[in-house]
């Protein structure tokens, strides 16, 4: 394991930035690398036993969570570790002695939800800086000022907020670093506070587990029909895929029903009016997701933010470039209500152009033969129009050839798994191949 400062030493000297710190998500040390090579300042990797994360991920073992955080310092950027559970008695009980090995890596702040882990924490080690989860449903600025009371040095807003009430407790709380989501998977609940995964499979997603029930293939069935075939109620059941013959009323009242799946949040023509009023962070959720979807997602992201610090215009670009990410249907979520009819058309003819597939890694460059080598994760042929994502800079080519992995001439690539060898420039490797569809 790499020597690391003690907790309280200093960070290193951070770089002079203006405007918003773009934050990434980090589940692997790849996603990590990844994020901060497309623009991202900052990352969060979730500790298994104690964050909302997968369990099983890269930073549960001690000595690349170290590694990571030591790498972030290096590169001048910042490493937050979540640690957002909601514990019952027997996690309290090991917390403090667990923490002990990640607070000498000198983490540059935890983000966490429960008050009685967060007084703990405070009461050890007051100088670690605590920033407050998006889990604790902060939506006012009275609660910003009581957690400003007790220590928290930022606070995660909830999703449930639009741009003028975030405009507003930054105008009450001026004083207290703010964060907000602008990209990634949306809850159905409050915030994230779901019962779903736990009714299905008893994997609680206050605990870490989720399985994200509310995203499986659901098919709808009246509970009565008539001869011909039509409802004889107003009554409506659910059928999961995967459980056929497990019919669920769907119990509906005035707010509507629960039993349904959101789409995922993209506010990236809301990053400008985010950067006027003054938010400290914009936050990409990516719970699950690939070193690909980091550096499209960051890469766009940034674009959008240097663009508004330099004052320059939204370039619409940005949406279809987030529409080869895996999504389910887009949303701004609640930061603006209601959009009128000529707005959501300018939405929606941008994300439908130029839409993309990711289909490979761009990992050796084979100067003999002056081919790159590409680990192929989804179908494209010859013929097909490619994009080649890199962090110096983006460009689109015409497939004219390729080869197989025995280096012969083949038109197409199956899918994932399988090696090819295309006709690449060698300053393309380590980047991401799309189809552009």
């Amino acid at each position: 394991m790499p020597s690391t400062p003690s907790a309280g030493a200093p960070a290193a000297p951070q770089p002079a930035r203006r405007g918003p710190e773009l934050l990434a998500p980090a589940g692997t040390r790849a996603m990590m690398d990844s994020a901060f090579a497309f623009g991202a300042d900052a990352v969060y990797a979730g500790q298994p036993r104690y964050s909302l994360r997968v369990r099983n991920n890269d930073f549960g073992n001690m000595s690349v969570l170290a590694e990571a955080r030591q790498a972030a310092r290096e590169l001048g950027k910042q490493f937050y570790l979540v640690s957002n559970i909601f514990p019952h008695n027997t996690k309290v009980r090991t917390y403090l002695a667990d923490m002990e090995p990640v607070i000498e890596m000198a983490p540059d702040a935890l983000i966490m939800a429960d008050p009685g882990l967060i007084a703990m924490v405070r009461e050890k080690w007051p100088q670690m800086p605590v920033h407050l989860s998006v889990q604790s449903n902060t939506v006012n600025y009275a609660a910003v000022k009581f957690w400003k009371s007790v220590g928290i040095s930022r606070v995660i807003l909830s999703r449930e907020l639009s741009l003028d009430e975030v405009a507003e407790i930054r105008q009450e709380c001026p004083d207290m670093e703010l964060e907000v989501f602008v990209h990634g998977a949306l809850c159905i609940a409050y915030s994230g506070r779901c019962l779903l995964s736990g009714y299905f499979n008893r994997r609680d997603p206050n605990q870490g587990t989720c399985t994200n029930s509310c995203r499986w293939d659901y098919k709808v069935h009246p509970e009565n029909e008539s001869a011909d075939g039509r409802p004889e109620s107003k009554v409506w059941l659910l059928e999961e895929k995967e459980r056929p013959g497990e019919l669920m009323p769907i119990e509906e009242d005035e707010h509507g029903t629960y039993i349904m799946n959101s789409r995922d949040l993209r506010a990236i023509e809301h990053v400008q009016r985010l950067v006027e009023i003054g938010v400290d962070s914009l936050k990409i959720e990516g719970r699950t997701k690939s070193p690909y979807y980091a550096a499209r997602a960051c890469q766009a992201y940034r674009r959008a933010i240097d663009d508004a610090v330099a004052g320059r215009p939204f370039d619409a670009t940005l949406l279809s470039d987030l529409e080869g990410l895996a999504n389910r249907g887009y949303t701004d979520g609640f930061y603006q209500r209601h959009h009128d009819a000529e707005y959501q058309n300018y939405l929606k003819g941008h994300s439908e152009s130029e839409r993309s597939l990711y289909v490979g890694d761009a990992t050796a460059f084979d100067a003999e033969r002056g081919l790159m080598q590409v680990e192929v994760k989804n179908r494209f042929a010859v013929g097909d129009r490619l994009e080649i994502i890199h962090p110096a800079g983006n460009r689109v080519l015409v497939l004219e050839r390729m080869e197989n992995k025995a280096g012969e001439p083949v038109t197409v690539a199956p899918g994932n798994g399988h090696i090819m060898w295309l006709p690449l420039p060698p300053d393309c490797q380590g980047a991401y191949i799309a189809r552009l569809l």
